[in-house]
């Protein structure tokens, strides 16, 4: 019979592997250093292997412990976001939220479905839209929150993230390296004639239209099938595709702020919990630090109406 791992000692495991030391690890759960020593001892038997090889100064990890690193951290991640689940106070209310097409299949939906589960009285509805749409919503007071570019740095709101466009190639097909270069471009948007055409025209790239559409999910359509490539927010590049840089040849097109626009008229609980969780899911697309912005008449996720 297989005896089950504690979860106590898969934390105590992973505070020796952080700090590389008994003592130490042991000031971070909070216990004293024998008491942790034997913790150690006790998963060891429990898995019939050292975890651990003691070193003249701390410890170092065994095969078999460098093997149990991503169980345990995976045990322990989820054992503390059910405490923080339970613990929460439950939300209730609607949110109407509106996000880019760029995000709709990345960043956000696994987020946002986390949310609708873990406040199950709370309302979620959700809008994928150009940031124009978005602010036009949240002035006629059909949305809470919106996620959207500000590409001329002058939109108020909260700052998530800055994401450059770039130009993406497939891997496989290498279209960059066709003459003409075979391009995607959004149809009725002047930001694509005055930033990625431009982009494109200023380092003499010779290119032809091939792919037109009016979202991004479609853009990422063309580059993906081989057919063209496409301008493309850094953080939303299909598998299988790579970004074009400098060295091949290509700009950075933009680098537009991702702000989180409020609808002033209000809030709520629910509002300010999807407003955090919104904060959360772009944190890992990085900072603030980007490169510098380039002005125009559009946004890159769309037209102007």
């Amino acid at each position: 019979m297989t005896t089950p791992l504690e979860s106590d000692l898969m934390r105590s495991f992973l505070a020796v592997v952080d700090t590389g030391a008994v003592t130490a690890a042991a000031g971070r759960v909070g216990r004293t250093q024998s008491a942790v020593s034997l913790q150690i001892r006790r998963l060891e038997d429990s898995i019939g292997q050292p975890l651990f090889t003691r070193l003249p100064r701390g410890v170092a990890l065994t095969a078999r412990g460098e093997q149990l690193v991503p169980y345990a951290r995976r045990v322990v991640a989820l054992l503390d976001e059910a405490a923080v689940a339970l613990r929460e106070k439950p939300l209730t209310g609607p949110v109407r939220v509106g996000i880019p097409d760029e995000y709709s299949g990345t960043v956000l939906p696994r987020a946002l479905a986390a949310f609708d589960e873990r406040h199950e009285g709370v309302e979620v509805s959700i809008r994928c839209d150009h940031s124009q749409g978005q602010m036009d919503a949240l002035a006629s007071d059909e949305l809470d929150l919106a996620v959207i570019y500000d590409w001329s740095y002058v939109a108020e709101g909260e700052i998530l993230c800055i994401d450059p466009t770039v130009w993406v190639t497939s891997i496989t097909h290498q279209q960059h390296l066709r003459q003409p270069v075979p391009v995607a471009y959004f149809f009725r948007s002047d930001w694509c004639r005055d930033f990625a055409e431009d982009s494109l025209n200023r380092q003499g790239i010779v290119w032809r239209p091939a792919w037109g559409c009016d979202l991004a999910g479609g853009m990422r359509v063309s580059v993906t099938s081989g057919i063209a490539i496409a301008p493309l927010s850094r953080s939303t590049i299909p598998p299988g595709c790579r970004e074009l840089t400098a060295e091949d040849g290509f700009p950075i097109v933009d680098s537009a702020r991702v702000v989180l626009r409020r609808n002033p008229r209000g809030s709520s609980p629910a509002i300010a919990g999807m407003a955090a969780m919104l904060r959360d899911a772009f944190l890992p697309l990085g900072g603030l630090a980007g490169d510098s912005a380039r002005h125009g008449q559009e946004g890159r996720d769309g037209p102007r109406p």
